[in-house]
């Protein structure tokens, strides 16, 4: 089933309130070899609603059991691991084809119908993604996009990058596939990661852009550093792009774009959440990421330029009513 979205709603107001020449030259926090700890509360923020979620549950736990006794705990404890269970060996081996639609108001004709099939977050070395990652590429095979772009974190453990030559070596598309750093990029070894991937033959754009044709029609498709652990350098990224050119912009983390729709992006594609991993109705996402605080999944329009944030295919094999994706985005006149 195919997802319509069209570009109406009212732009969401920037937390950014510098003005665009100021961050011609953007440099990240001071470099960290690795993380301390995956759980590090500066790169993670749980929500307070889950939290306070889980401490009501128990207390209601502890009521049922002195009040209802041993039987009713141990049904409840049965339905807990089923869930469990769910989350860790269902939800995340089960990864969706998005097909969606973007109705762009600044989209020029000729460009109308053009397909860009988006992978983000594979991070190889964690339970599932392998197998993960051979769906995804099955799946861009069989539907032939014009454009294939990797938006970041391809890697989980710097012991599974030679596993991406493999593994990526038969993704093709007729505009070329074209990868950018995540964070982990940075942290399990940017040098090797590029290698990994240009031995698949898919270059890796860090400040840097390509013109691109389709239909006659000419765009651009810019890739920046991560703002993370990279170095974002705008002017460096952009050289040579015509400012009233249709451009799309490859920026890992979503929160970017509060800064990145004031250098004329009409598109962004990003990853990083992962969808928030857990996600429950009136509670939302369990937690998100540093640089991932604002824009969760799917679609969203800050300022003039539309924002798509892909769920990814791997991170923590932990998911529920959030299954992992692969997309196929077309393009097309408001």
């Amino acid at each position: 089933m195919t997802t319509i979205y069209e570009l109406e709603n009212p732009p969401i107001e920037l937390m950014s309130t510098r003005r665009p020449e100021e961050h011609l030259t953007h440099r990240g926090p001071a470099r960290s070899r690795r993380p301390p700890t995956p759980m590090d509360p500066l790169r993670l923020q749980v929500s307070a609603a889950w939290m306070a979620t889980g401490v009501l549950g128990g207390i209601g736990a502890l009521f049922a059991l002195r009040r209802y006794g041993r039987p009713l705990f141990i049904g409840g404890g049965i339905l807990g691991l089923a869930t469990l269970g769910h989350m860790i060996l269902g939800e995340p081996a089960r990864p969706v084809l998005e097909h969606v639609e973007l109705r762009l108001p600044n989209l020029p004709p000729a460009l109308d119908g053009m397909r860009i099939g988006q992978l983000s977050d594979i991070h190889l070395g964690l339970l599932h993604t392998r197998n993960n990652l051979r769906w995804a590429v099955e799946q861009m095979e069989r539907e032939r996009p014009e454009l294939i772009v990797l938006t970041g974190d391809q890697v989980m453990l710097h012991t599974a990058i030679p596993q991406l030559t493999p593994l990526l070596r038969g993704l093709r598309a007729p505009l070329g596939v074209y990868a950018i750093a995540g964070n982990h990029e940075h942290w399990e070894g940017l040098r090797d990661v590029q290698s990994a991937l240009q031995l698949a033959g898919i270059p890796m754009l860090i400040n840097q852009n390509r013109r691109l044709t389709w239909n006659g029609a000419d765009f651009w498709l810019v890739g920046v550093d991560d703002v993370w652990d990279g170095d974002i350098d705008y002017a460096a990224a952009l050289a040579g792009v015509p400012a009233e050119s249709f451009k799309v912009l490859l920026g890992h983390a979503p929160d970017l774009a509060d800064e990145a729709t004031g250098y004329g992006f009409d598109l962004q594609l990003a990853g990083h959440v992962h969808g928030g991993h857990v996600r429950f109705p009136l509670l939302g996402a369990l937690a998100r990421p540093r640089f991932g605080l604002r824009y969760l999944d799917g679609l969203y329009q800050v300022g003039e330029m539309a924002l798509y944030v892909s769920r990814g295919l791997g991170g923590a094999p932990l998911r529920l009513l959030c299954p992992p994706e692969a997309a196929i985005l077309t393009l097309r006149c408001k």
